[in-house]
Protein backbone atom coordinates (compact mmCIF):
# COMPACT_ATOMS: atom_id res chain seq x y z
CA UNK A 1 0.00 0.00 0.00
CA UNK A 2 1.62 3.40 -1.10
CA UNK A 3 1.67 6.26 1.69
CA UNK A 4 -0.80 8.24 0.19
CA UNK A 5 -3.20 5.43 0.65
CA UNK A 6 -2.25 4.39 3.82
CA UNK A 7 -3.16 8.12 4.83
CA UNK A 8 -5.94 8.31 3.44
CA UNK A 9 -7.20 5.04 5.23
CA UNK A 10 -5.45 5.76 8.86
CA UNK A 11 -7.52 9.28 8.61
CA UNK A 12 -11.04 7.61 7.43
CA UNK A 13 -10.71 5.34 9.94
CA UNK A 14 -10.19 8.12 12.98
CA UNK A 15 -12.49 9.94 11.81
CA UNK A 16 -15.34 7.41 11.90
CA UNK A 17 -13.76 6.70 15.89
CA UNK A 18 -15.10 9.92 16.74
CA UNK A 19 -18.30 10.41 15.52
CA UNK A 20 -20.31 13.26 17.05
CA UNK A 21 -17.32 14.68 18.60
CA UNK A 22 -18.03 18.52 17.27
CA UNK A 23 -15.98 21.38 18.77
CA UNK A 24 -17.82 23.22 21.28
CA UNK A 25 -21.38 24.04 20.37
CA UNK A 26 -23.39 25.82 17.67
CA UNK A 27 -21.74 28.94 16.21
CA UNK A 28 -21.71 32.04 18.79
CA UNK A 29 -25.01 33.46 19.57
CA UNK A 30 -24.92 37.22 21.76
CA UNK A 31 -24.59 40.44 21.77
CA UNK A 32 -21.52 42.92 20.83
CA UNK A 33 -20.82 46.47 21.78
CA UNK A 34 -19.19 47.15 18.65
CA UNK A 35 -21.62 47.55 15.91
CA UNK A 36 -23.29 50.59 17.87
CA UNK A 37 -20.62 52.05 20.22
CA UNK A 38 -17.19 51.45 19.29
CA UNK A 39 -15.07 52.14 21.94
CA UNK A 40 -17.34 54.25 23.71
CA UNK A 41 -18.42 51.67 26.68
CA UNK A 42 -18.21 51.30 29.84
CA UNK A 43 -19.19 49.26 32.68
CA UNK A 44 -22.98 50.07 33.07
CA UNK A 45 -23.60 50.36 29.22
CA UNK A 46 -22.38 46.55 29.35
CA UNK A 47 -24.62 45.42 32.47
CA UNK A 48 -27.63 47.30 30.90
CA UNK A 49 -27.16 45.16 27.69
CA UNK A 50 -26.61 42.09 29.72
CA UNK A 51 -30.03 42.76 31.85
CA UNK A 52 -31.84 43.47 27.99
CA UNK A 53 -31.07 40.05 26.88
CA UNK A 54 -32.60 38.39 29.66
CA UNK A 55 -35.59 40.64 29.65
CA UNK A 56 -36.27 40.51 25.96
CA UNK A 57 -36.68 36.93 26.16
CA UNK A 58 -33.10 36.56 23.81
CA UNK A 59 -31.59 34.57 26.03
CA UNK A 60 -34.60 32.28 26.33
CA UNK A 61 -33.85 31.35 22.09
CA UNK A 62 -30.37 30.90 22.89
CA UNK A 63 -28.53 34.44 22.63
CA UNK A 64 -26.05 33.47 25.37
CA UNK A 65 -22.75 35.81 24.77
CA UNK A 66 -22.14 39.35 25.89
CA UNK A 67 -18.97 40.41 24.34
CA UNK A 68 -16.97 43.61 25.59
CA UNK A 69 -15.20 44.57 22.07
CA UNK A 70 -12.47 46.74 22.42
CA UNK A 71 -12.67 50.16 24.12
CA UNK A 72 -11.73 48.83 27.95
CA UNK A 73 -8.24 48.97 27.75
CA UNK A 74 -6.06 51.88 29.87
CA UNK A 75 -2.53 50.70 28.65
CA UNK A 76 0.21 48.57 30.53
CA UNK A 77 2.10 48.52 33.31
CA UNK A 78 5.54 48.24 31.72
CA UNK A 79 7.55 47.05 34.71
CA UNK A 80 4.93 44.10 35.84
CA UNK A 81 3.81 43.61 32.70
CA UNK A 82 -0.42 43.73 33.58
CA UNK A 83 -2.78 45.43 31.78
CA UNK A 84 -4.43 48.39 33.11
CA UNK A 85 -8.26 48.99 32.34
CA UNK A 86 -9.56 51.92 31.46
CA UNK A 87 -9.99 54.28 34.70
CA UNK A 88 -12.89 56.03 34.31
CA UNK A 89 -15.15 53.54 31.67
CA UNK A 90 -14.29 50.61 34.08
CA UNK A 91 -13.24 51.69 37.40
CA UNK A 92 -13.93 48.42 39.17
CA UNK A 93 -11.98 46.63 36.22
CA UNK A 94 -12.87 43.61 34.26
CA UNK A 95 -14.01 40.98 36.76
CA UNK A 96 -16.83 43.04 38.40
CA UNK A 97 -18.60 42.77 35.13
CA UNK A 98 -17.67 39.35 33.82
CA UNK A 99 -19.32 37.92 37.35
CA UNK A 100 -22.23 39.84 36.90
CA UNK A 101 -22.96 38.42 32.91
CA UNK A 102 -22.31 35.41 34.33
CA UNK A 103 -24.80 36.01 37.64
CA UNK A 104 -27.32 36.23 34.64
CA UNK A 105 -26.19 32.67 33.61
CA UNK A 106 -24.73 34.43 30.26
CA UNK A 107 -21.06 33.98 29.07
CA UNK A 108 -18.51 36.78 28.80
CA UNK A 109 -16.46 37.96 25.90
CA UNK A 110 -13.39 39.90 25.58
CA UNK A 111 -11.29 41.35 22.82
CA UNK A 112 -7.67 41.74 21.80
CA UNK A 113 -5.30 42.35 19.44
CA UNK A 114 -2.47 39.80 17.96
CA UNK A 115 -0.32 43.03 17.86
CA UNK A 116 0.94 45.22 20.42
CA UNK A 117 -2.33 48.12 19.69
CA UNK A 118 -5.88 47.77 18.91
CA UNK A 119 -7.81 48.65 16.32
CA UNK A 120 -9.77 51.30 17.91
CA UNK A 121 -5.84 52.69 18.93
CA UNK A 122 -5.58 53.19 15.25
CA UNK A 123 -9.03 54.19 14.10
CA UNK A 124 -10.67 55.70 16.70
CA UNK A 125 -8.55 57.90 19.03
CA UNK A 126 -8.65 55.69 22.19
CA UNK A 127 -4.98 56.26 23.06
CA UNK A 128 -4.78 54.08 26.24
CA UNK A 129 -4.78 51.34 23.47
CA UNK A 130 -1.29 51.10 23.11
CA UNK A 131 0.89 47.90 24.39
CA UNK A 132 -2.29 46.25 25.33
CA UNK A 133 -2.43 43.22 22.46
CA UNK A 134 -1.09 39.87 23.01
CA UNK A 135 2.01 40.61 21.73
CA UNK A 136 4.99 39.90 24.02
CA UNK A 137 2.55 39.01 26.51
CA UNK A 138 0.38 36.16 25.23
CA UNK A 139 0.36 34.17 28.56
CA UNK A 140 -0.15 37.08 30.73
CA UNK A 141 -2.77 37.86 28.83
CA UNK A 142 -4.44 34.90 28.55
CA UNK A 143 -4.44 34.06 32.28
CA UNK A 144 -5.39 37.31 33.27
CA UNK A 145 -8.62 36.89 30.74
CA UNK A 146 -9.85 33.61 31.38
CA UNK A 147 -7.96 32.13 34.96
CA UNK A 148 -8.72 35.89 36.82
CA UNK A 149 -11.47 37.06 35.01
CA UNK A 150 -13.22 33.60 33.62
CA UNK A 151 -14.35 35.31 30.19
CA UNK A 152 -15.64 32.61 28.03
CA UNK A 153 -15.22 33.95 24.52
CA UNK A 154 -12.58 36.24 22.98
CA UNK A 155 -12.06 38.22 19.79
CA UNK A 156 -8.78 38.85 18.82
CA UNK A 157 -8.28 41.12 15.73
CA UNK A 158 -5.03 42.09 13.55
CA UNK A 159 -4.72 45.87 13.19
CA UNK A 160 -1.65 45.75 15.84
CA UNK A 161 -0.17 43.12 13.15
CA UNK A 162 -0.81 44.63 10.13
CA UNK A 163 2.09 47.24 9.21
CA UNK A 164 -0.25 49.72 7.69
CA UNK A 165 -2.35 49.68 10.40
CA UNK A 166 -0.28 50.02 13.63
CA UNK A 167 1.76 53.10 14.88
CA UNK A 168 4.94 50.31 15.55
CA UNK A 169 4.65 49.43 12.25
CA UNK A 170 4.64 45.63 13.13
CA UNK A 171 4.40 43.53 10.21
CA UNK A 172 3.64 39.69 12.33
CA UNK A 173 2.86 36.29 10.71
CA UNK A 174 -0.91 35.53 10.85
CA UNK A 175 -0.48 31.81 11.22
CA UNK A 176 2.00 32.16 14.11
CA UNK A 177 0.39 34.66 16.00
CA UNK A 178 -2.96 33.06 16.31
CA UNK A 179 -1.62 29.75 16.97
CA UNK A 180 0.76 31.16 19.53
CA UNK A 181 -2.14 32.86 21.05
CA UNK A 182 -4.37 29.95 20.73
CA UNK A 183 -1.60 27.91 22.50
CA UNK A 184 -1.88 30.44 25.57
CA UNK A 185 -5.30 30.02 25.98
CA UNK A 186 -5.40 26.02 26.16
CA UNK A 187 -2.31 26.52 28.84
CA UNK A 188 -4.71 28.44 30.77
CA UNK A 189 -6.35 24.96 31.39
CA UNK A 190 -9.13 26.11 30.10
CA UNK A 191 -10.86 24.06 27.21
CA UNK A 192 -13.97 25.96 26.79
CA UNK A 193 -12.82 29.45 25.47
CA UNK A 194 -14.19 30.36 21.74
CA UNK A 195 -11.49 31.90 20.21
CA UNK A 196 -12.36 33.96 17.46
CA UNK A 197 -10.29 34.87 14.72
CA UNK A 198 -10.21 38.26 13.19
CA UNK A 199 -7.53 38.54 10.36
CA UNK A 200 -11.15 40.41 7.71
CA UNK A 201 -10.27 37.91 5.15
CA UNK A 202 -10.36 34.20 5.19
CA UNK A 203 -6.77 33.43 6.68
CA UNK A 204 -6.46 30.00 5.22
CA UNK A 205 -6.90 25.97 5.98
CA UNK A 206 -4.65 26.11 9.16
CA UNK A 207 -7.67 28.63 11.15
CA UNK A 208 -9.37 25.26 11.38
CA UNK A 209 -7.20 24.00 14.03
CA UNK A 210 -6.49 27.18 16.03
CA UNK A 211 -10.13 28.55 16.23
CA UNK A 212 -13.44 28.19 16.72
CA UNK A 213 -14.67 30.58 14.36
CA UNK A 214 -12.62 32.97 11.99
CA UNK A 215 -13.52 36.06 10.23
CA UNK A 216 -13.79 35.62 6.34
CA UNK A 217 -14.07 39.28 5.13
CA UNK A 218 -13.71 42.87 5.89
CA UNK A 219 -15.83 44.68 8.73
CA UNK A 220 -19.34 44.71 8.27
CA UNK A 221 -21.36 47.86 8.17
CA UNK A 222 -25.32 49.30 8.67
CA UNK A 223 -26.28 49.24 4.75
CA UNK A 224 -26.94 46.57 2.48
CA UNK A 225 -24.31 47.21 0.04
CA UNK A 226 -22.17 45.71 2.72
CA UNK A 227 -24.30 42.41 3.79
CA UNK A 228 -24.47 41.75 -0.04
CA UNK A 229 -20.94 41.82 -0.20
CA UNK A 230 -20.44 39.67 2.03
CA UNK A 231 -23.21 37.14 1.12
CA UNK A 232 -21.09 37.13 -2.08
CA UNK A 233 -17.89 36.07 -0.58
CA UNK A 234 -19.51 33.51 1.14
CA UNK A 235 -21.65 31.36 -1.14
CA UNK A 236 -18.31 29.70 -1.83
CA UNK A 237 -16.85 28.96 1.29
CA UNK A 238 -19.18 26.06 2.90
CA UNK A 239 -16.47 23.48 2.48
CA UNK A 240 -14.30 25.35 4.81
CA UNK A 241 -16.80 24.93 7.83
CA UNK A 242 -16.90 21.48 9.46
CA UNK A 243 -16.27 19.55 12.33
CA UNK A 244 -17.60 22.31 14.59
CA UNK A 245 -15.64 25.10 13.05
CA UNK A 246 -17.49 27.76 11.61
CA UNK A 247 -17.10 30.77 9.05
CA UNK A 248 -17.61 33.85 10.69
CA UNK A 249 -19.54 36.38 8.41
CA UNK A 250 -19.68 39.14 10.87
CA UNK A 251 -21.77 41.20 13.56
CA UNK A 252 -25.32 42.04 13.01
CA UNK A 253 -26.60 44.88 11.99
CA UNK A 254 -30.27 44.05 12.19
CA UNK A 255 -32.56 46.46 13.97
CA UNK A 256 -30.32 49.53 12.60
CA UNK A 257 -31.23 51.29 9.49
CA UNK A 258 -31.51 48.45 7.19
CA UNK A 259 -35.34 47.73 5.57
CA UNK A 260 -37.32 44.55 6.86
CA UNK A 261 -37.16 42.77 3.83
CA UNK A 262 -32.90 43.35 4.09
CA UNK A 263 -33.03 42.44 7.77
CA UNK A 264 -34.68 39.40 6.81
CA UNK A 265 -32.03 38.48 4.24
CA UNK A 266 -29.22 39.36 6.52
CA UNK A 267 -30.49 37.25 9.37
CA UNK A 268 -32.03 34.28 7.42
CA UNK A 269 -28.56 34.08 5.61
CA UNK A 270 -26.72 34.32 8.68
CA UNK A 271 -28.71 31.25 10.26
CA UNK A 272 -28.27 28.78 6.84
CA UNK A 273 -25.18 29.85 6.24
CA UNK A 274 -23.74 29.20 9.98
CA UNK A 275 -22.50 32.53 10.73
CA UNK A 276 -21.84 33.62 14.58
CA UNK A 277 -25.15 35.87 15.94
CA UNK A 278 -24.04 38.34 17.42
CA UNK A 279 -26.56 41.26 17.78
CA UNK A 280 -24.70 44.65 17.46
CA UNK A 281 -28.06 46.75 18.45
CA UNK A 282 -28.86 48.85 21.35
CA UNK A 283 -31.09 45.90 23.00
CA UNK A 284 -32.87 48.95 25.62
CA UNK A 285 -34.51 50.08 22.33
CA UNK A 286 -34.29 47.24 20.10
CA UNK A 287 -37.57 47.50 17.48
CA UNK A 288 -40.30 45.29 17.94
CA UNK A 289 -39.80 44.02 14.33
CA UNK A 290 -36.10 43.46 14.22
CA UNK A 291 -37.17 41.53 17.86
CA UNK A 292 -39.20 39.36 16.56
CA UNK A 293 -37.06 38.29 13.80
CA UNK A 294 -33.83 37.97 15.76
CA UNK A 295 -35.75 35.50 18.40
CA UNK A 296 -37.37 33.54 15.22
CA UNK A 297 -36.47 30.01 16.76
CA UNK A 298 -36.82 27.78 13.59
CA UNK A 299 -34.07 29.94 11.83
CA UNK A 300 -32.22 29.71 14.96
CA UNK A 301 -32.61 26.25 14.77
CA UNK A 302 -30.91 26.17 11.48
CA UNK A 303 -27.92 28.04 12.79
CA UNK A 304 -27.44 25.57 15.65
CA UNK A 305 -28.33 22.38 14.17
CA UNK A 306 -25.81 19.96 15.41
CA UNK A 307 -24.85 18.74 11.46
CA UNK A 308 -23.05 22.05 12.07
CA UNK A 309 -23.52 22.61 7.95
CA UNK A 310 -23.09 25.45 6.06
CA UNK A 311 -25.68 25.66 3.16
CA UNK A 312 -24.20 25.48 -0.22
CA UNK A 313 -25.04 26.57 -3.90
CA UNK A 314 -27.07 23.95 -5.91
CA UNK A 315 -28.70 26.29 -8.33
CA UNK A 316 -29.50 30.02 -9.91
CA UNK A 317 -32.82 30.80 -11.21
CA UNK A 318 -33.53 34.05 -12.96
CA UNK A 319 -30.63 35.74 -11.15
CA UNK A 320 -31.38 34.35 -7.40
CA UNK A 321 -29.25 31.54 -5.55
CA UNK A 322 -30.63 28.77 -4.35
CA UNK A 323 -28.83 27.26 -1.44
CA UNK A 324 -29.59 23.68 0.51
CA UNK A 325 -28.00 22.00 3.72
CA UNK A 326 -29.23 18.74 5.63
CA UNK A 327 -30.89 19.45 9.04
CA UNK A 328 -30.90 16.97 11.81
CA UNK A 329 -30.11 13.66 9.68
CA UNK A 330 -26.87 13.57 7.30
CA UNK A 331 -28.44 11.99 4.22
CA UNK A 332 -32.27 12.06 5.21
CA UNK A 333 -35.73 13.21 3.58
CA UNK A 334 -35.60 16.47 5.56
CA UNK A 335 -33.51 19.50 4.33
CA UNK A 336 -33.36 23.11 4.48
CA UNK A 337 -32.72 25.51 1.55
CA UNK A 338 -32.63 29.13 0.88
CA UNK A 339 -33.69 31.49 -2.08
CA UNK A 340 -31.59 34.64 -2.22
CA UNK A 341 -32.10 37.20 -4.58
CA UNK A 342 -29.36 40.05 -4.46
CA UNK A 343 -30.94 42.44 -6.85
CA UNK A 344 -32.74 45.33 -7.23
CA UNK A 345 -35.99 44.04 -8.58
CA UNK A 346 -38.51 41.32 -7.75
CA UNK A 347 -37.42 38.07 -9.56
CA UNK A 348 -39.27 34.65 -9.92
CA UNK A 349 -37.17 32.09 -9.07
CA UNK A 350 -37.83 27.82 -9.45
CA UNK A 351 -36.98 24.96 -7.48
CA UNK A 352 -36.75 22.30 -8.39
CA UNK A 353 -37.05 19.35 -5.81
CA UNK A 354 -34.54 16.85 -7.88
CA UNK A 355 -31.82 19.64 -7.70
CA UNK A 356 -31.73 19.23 -3.93
CA UNK A 357 -31.51 15.58 -3.96
CA UNK A 358 -35.72 15.21 -2.73
CA UNK A 359 -38.17 13.10 -5.00
CA UNK A 360 -41.50 11.97 -4.16
CA UNK A 361 -44.33 14.12 -2.03
CA UNK A 362 -43.02 17.19 -0.80
CA UNK A 363 -44.16 18.62 2.51
CA UNK A 364 -43.21 22.73 2.57
CA UNK A 365 -42.72 24.84 5.75
CA UNK A 366 -42.31 28.43 5.58
CA UNK A 367 -39.76 29.63 7.80
CA UNK A 368 -39.60 33.31 7.97
CA UNK A 369 -43.72 32.92 8.35
CA UNK A 370 -43.24 29.93 10.81
CA UNK A 371 -46.42 27.77 8.71
CA UNK A 372 -46.40 24.91 6.52
CA UNK A 373 -47.26 25.01 2.50
CA UNK A 374 -49.04 21.85 2.33
CA UNK A 375 -47.76 19.44 -0.22
CA UNK A 376 -45.64 19.54 -3.49
CA UNK A 377 -45.16 18.40 -6.39
CA UNK A 378 -41.72 18.15 -8.39
CA UNK A 379 -40.66 22.15 -8.23
CA UNK A 380 -41.73 25.42 -5.97
CA UNK A 381 -41.92 28.42 -7.94
CA UNK A 382 -42.01 32.10 -6.01
CA UNK A 383 -41.36 35.45 -5.90
CA UNK A 384 -38.37 36.78 -4.18
CA UNK A 385 -38.62 40.37 -3.33
CA UNK A 386 -35.53 42.93 -4.33
CA UNK A 387 -33.25 42.30 -1.93
CA UNK A 388 -34.97 39.10 -0.32
CA UNK A 389 -34.46 35.60 0.88
CA UNK A 390 -36.77 33.14 1.60
CA UNK A 391 -35.90 30.05 3.70
CA UNK A 392 -37.61 26.90 3.79
CA UNK A 393 -37.84 23.50 5.54
CA UNK A 394 -38.70 20.76 2.91
CA UNK A 395 -38.88 17.28 3.94
CA UNK A 396 -39.18 14.34 1.07
CA UNK A 397 -40.66 10.67 0.88
CA UNK A 398 -37.21 9.73 -0.78
CA UNK A 399 -33.38 11.13 -0.83
CA UNK A 400 -31.75 10.99 -3.95
CA UNK A 401 -28.26 10.51 -4.33
CA UNK A 402 -26.51 14.00 -5.74
CA UNK A 403 -25.32 13.83 -9.06
CA UNK A 404 -23.57 17.75 -9.24
CA UNK A 405 -20.70 18.81 -7.17
CA UNK A 406 -20.20 22.31 -8.05
CA UNK A 407 -16.08 23.69 -8.02
CA UNK A 408 -17.69 25.96 -5.47
CA UNK A 409 -18.76 23.91 -3.19
CA UNK A 410 -14.62 21.79 -2.96
CA UNK A 411 -12.31 22.26 -0.90
CA UNK A 412 -8.34 23.66 -2.16
CA UNK A 413 -6.31 22.61 0.56
CA UNK A 414 -4.17 25.87 -0.14
CA UNK A 415 -6.57 28.25 -0.12
CA UNK A 416 -6.96 31.66 1.91
CA UNK A 417 -7.49 35.42 1.33
CA UNK A 418 -4.29 37.11 2.46
CA UNK A 419 -1.80 37.39 -0.45
CA UNK A 420 -1.69 37.71 -4.38
CA UNK A 421 -2.89 34.16 -5.47
CA UNK A 422 -0.93 34.42 -8.42
CA UNK A 423 2.35 34.97 -6.80
CA UNK A 424 1.70 32.12 -4.41
CA UNK A 425 0.34 29.69 -6.93
CA UNK A 426 -2.74 29.08 -5.07
CA UNK A 427 -6.50 28.23 -6.17
CA UNK A 428 -9.36 31.04 -5.92
CA UNK A 429 -13.48 31.03 -6.24
CA UNK A 430 -14.01 33.64 -9.35
CA UNK A 431 -17.88 34.41 -10.86
CA UNK A 432 -18.00 33.53 -14.05
CA UNK A 433 -21.57 34.09 -15.74
CA UNK A 434 -20.80 31.25 -18.46
CA UNK A 435 -20.81 28.39 -15.51
CA UNK A 436 -23.38 26.52 -14.44
CA UNK A 437 -24.34 28.46 -11.02
CA UNK A 438 -21.91 31.35 -12.09
CA UNK A 439 -19.04 30.34 -10.17
CA UNK A 440 -15.78 28.18 -10.74
CA UNK A 441 -12.65 27.11 -9.30
CA UNK A 442 -9.48 28.14 -10.70
CA UNK A 443 -5.82 28.88 -10.64
CA UNK A 444 -5.21 25.22 -9.10
CA UNK A 445 -2.26 23.21 -10.14
CA UNK A 446 1.64 23.99 -9.70
CA UNK A 447 1.86 21.87 -6.34
CA UNK A 448 0.06 19.09 -4.44
CA UNK A 449 -1.67 21.25 -2.34
CA UNK A 450 -3.35 23.71 -4.67
CA UNK A 451 -5.75 20.63 -5.38
CA UNK A 452 -9.25 20.90 -5.65
CA UNK A 453 -10.93 18.26 -3.49
CA UNK A 454 -14.66 16.86 -3.55
CA UNK A 455 -14.76 15.53 -0.08
CA UNK A 456 -18.45 14.56 0.33
CA UNK A 457 -18.88 12.24 -2.47
CA UNK A 458 -21.61 9.57 -1.51
CA UNK A 459 -22.84 6.57 -3.14
CA UNK A 460 -25.53 4.15 -1.68
CA UNK A 461 -23.93 0.95 -3.27
CA UNK A 462 -20.81 1.77 -4.74
CA UNK A 463 -19.80 0.72 -7.76
CA UNK A 464 -18.71 2.07 -11.12
CA UNK A 465 -20.29 5.96 -12.48
CA UNK A 466 -19.60 7.70 -15.40
CA UNK A 467 -18.11 11.34 -13.99
CA UNK A 468 -18.40 14.17 -16.23
CA UNK A 469 -16.10 16.82 -15.79
CA UNK A 470 -16.91 20.64 -16.73
CA UNK A 471 -14.47 22.49 -16.94
CA UNK A 472 -12.54 25.90 -18.65
CA UNK A 473 -9.15 26.03 -20.36
CA UNK A 474 -7.96 28.02 -23.73
CA UNK A 475 -5.25 26.02 -23.82
CA UNK A 476 -3.57 22.00 -22.87
CA UNK A 477 -4.33 21.37 -19.09
CA UNK A 478 -3.10 18.18 -17.23
CA UNK A 479 -5.70 17.15 -14.64
CA UNK A 480 -5.29 13.92 -12.46
CA UNK A 481 -7.91 12.27 -10.70
CA UNK A 482 -8.01 10.54 -7.65
CA UNK A 483 -10.78 8.81 -5.95
CA UNK A 484 -10.27 7.58 -2.27
CA UNK A 485 -6.08 8.13 -2.53
CA UNK A 486 -5.69 6.32 -5.51
CA UNK A 487 -4.68 7.55 -9.15
CA UNK A 488 -7.41 6.54 -11.39
CA UNK A 489 -6.74 9.21 -14.25
CA UNK A 490 -4.59 11.65 -15.98
CA UNK A 491 -6.39 13.88 -18.63
CA UNK A 492 -4.90 16.55 -20.83
CA UNK A 493 -7.86 19.27 -21.73
CA UNK A 494 -8.81 21.98 -23.51
CA UNK A 495 -12.37 23.41 -23.57
CA UNK A 496 -11.26 25.87 -26.69
CA UNK A 497 -11.40 29.21 -24.80
CA UNK A 498 -11.25 30.71 -21.52
CA UNK A 499 -15.13 31.62 -21.12
CA UNK A 500 -16.13 28.15 -23.01
CA UNK A 501 -17.01 25.00 -21.02
CA UNK A 502 -16.43 21.84 -22.14
CA UNK A 503 -16.82 18.37 -20.47
CA UNK A 504 -15.08 15.48 -20.24
CA UNK A 505 -16.66 12.10 -19.32
CA UNK A 506 -14.29 8.97 -17.51
CA UNK A 507 -15.02 6.31 -15.44
CA UNK A 508 -14.55 5.81 -11.65
CA UNK A 509 -15.71 3.42 -9.29
CA UNK A 510 -17.02 4.55 -5.52
CA UNK A 511 -17.18 2.57 -2.48
CA UNK A 512 -20.03 2.24 -0.61
CA UNK A 513 -20.67 5.27 1.15
CA UNK A 514 -18.37 8.15 1.43
CA UNK A 515 -16.11 9.16 -1.10
CA UNK A 516 -13.29 11.74 -2.19
CA UNK A 517 -12.61 13.03 -5.23
CA UNK A 518 -9.27 14.85 -6.07
CA UNK A 519 -8.40 16.99 -8.72
CA UNK A 520 -4.67 17.92 -8.83
CA UNK A 521 -1.55 18.54 -10.64
CA UNK A 522 1.62 19.48 -9.10
CA UNK A 523 3.56 20.51 -12.13
CA UNK A 524 1.60 22.78 -14.05
CA UNK A 525 -1.41 24.51 -14.18
CA UNK A 526 -5.12 22.88 -14.07
CA UNK A 527 -7.76 23.69 -16.05
CA UNK A 528 -10.43 25.75 -14.12
CA UNK A 529 -13.51 24.10 -13.13
CA UNK A 530 -17.12 24.60 -13.22
CA UNK A 531 -18.57 21.20 -11.82
CA UNK A 532 -18.55 17.29 -12.02
CA UNK A 533 -21.34 15.10 -12.60
CA UNK A 534 -21.96 11.39 -11.49
CA UNK A 535 -24.03 8.76 -12.84
CA UNK A 536 -24.30 5.18 -11.83
CA UNK A 537 -23.14 2.65 -14.67
CA UNK A 538 -25.06 -0.06 -12.74
CA UNK A 539 -28.84 1.71 -12.71
CA UNK A 540 -30.38 3.72 -14.78
CA UNK A 541 -33.04 6.26 -13.63
CA UNK A 542 -33.63 7.72 -9.91
CA UNK A 543 -31.36 6.83 -6.98
CA UNK A 544 -32.58 6.63 -3.66
CA UNK A 545 -29.97 6.82 -1.15
CA UNK A 546 -30.41 5.90 1.97
CA UNK A 547 -30.13 7.79 5.72
CA UNK A 548 -26.63 8.50 6.23
CA UNK A 549 -25.27 7.70 9.96
CA UNK A 550 -23.93 10.60 11.18
CA UNK A 551 -20.62 11.59 11.33
CA UNK A 552 -18.15 14.18 11.09
CA UNK A 553 -17.02 15.44 7.75
CA UNK A 554 -14.00 14.26 6.38
CA UNK A 555 -12.92 17.83 5.54
CA UNK A 556 -9.94 18.38 7.85
CA UNK A 557 -7.22 16.26 5.78
CA UNK A 558 -5.45 16.30 2.49
CA UNK A 559 -4.30 12.95 0.34
CA UNK A 560 -1.19 14.37 -0.68
CA UNK A 561 0.67 13.21 2.15
CA UNK A 562 2.40 16.75 2.94
CA UNK A 563 1.43 18.64 5.68
CA UNK A 564 -1.09 21.72 5.05
CA UNK A 565 0.73 24.91 4.40
CA UNK A 566 -0.51 28.48 4.22
CA UNK A 567 -1.95 29.49 0.52
CA UNK A 568 -2.69 33.03 -0.85
CA UNK A 569 -5.89 34.47 -3.51
CA UNK A 570 -6.57 37.68 -5.11
CA UNK A 571 -9.33 37.75 -7.05
CA UNK A 572 -8.49 37.49 -10.49
CA UNK A 573 -9.58 36.58 -13.99
CA UNK A 574 -6.75 35.37 -16.10
CA UNK A 575 -4.22 38.20 -15.07
CA UNK A 576 -6.90 41.07 -14.89
CA UNK A 577 -7.80 42.01 -11.33
CA UNK A 578 -11.25 42.21 -10.80
CA UNK A 579 -12.52 44.57 -7.92
CA UNK A 580 -13.46 42.99 -4.79
CA UNK A 581 -17.40 43.18 -3.15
Amino acid sequence: MTAMKRKFFVTLSLLCSTVGAMAQGGPTMGWSSWNTYGVNINDALIRRQADAIVEKGLKDVGYDHINIDDGFFGGRNTTTGQLIIHPTRFPDGLKPVADYIHAKGLKAGIYSDAGANTCGNMYNGDNLSVNVGFYNYDQRDADFYFKECGFDFIKVDFCGGDAPQNTQHLALDPQQRYTAISNAIKATGRDDVRLNVCRWDYPGTWVHDVAFSWRTTRDIWDGWASVKGILKENLYMSAYCYDGHFNDMDMLEVGRSMTTEEDKTHFGMWCIMNSPLLIGCDLTTIKSTALALLKNEELIALNQDPLYQQAYVVGLSNGCYILVKDVETLGGTKRAFAIYNPNDAARKATVKFADLCLTGTVKLRDLFQRKDMGELGAKYEVTIPAHGTRIYMVEADTRLERTRYEAETAYISDYQELKNNQTEKTGIYEYADYCSCGLKAGWLGMSEQNDLQFRDVYSNEGGEYDMTIAYIAGENRSVRIDVNGQRVHTLSLNSGGWATVAEKEVKITLQKGRNIIRLSNSAGWMPDIDYIDLKSTALSGIRAVKTVPAMRDSQDFDLSGRPARQGARLRVQHGKKMVKS
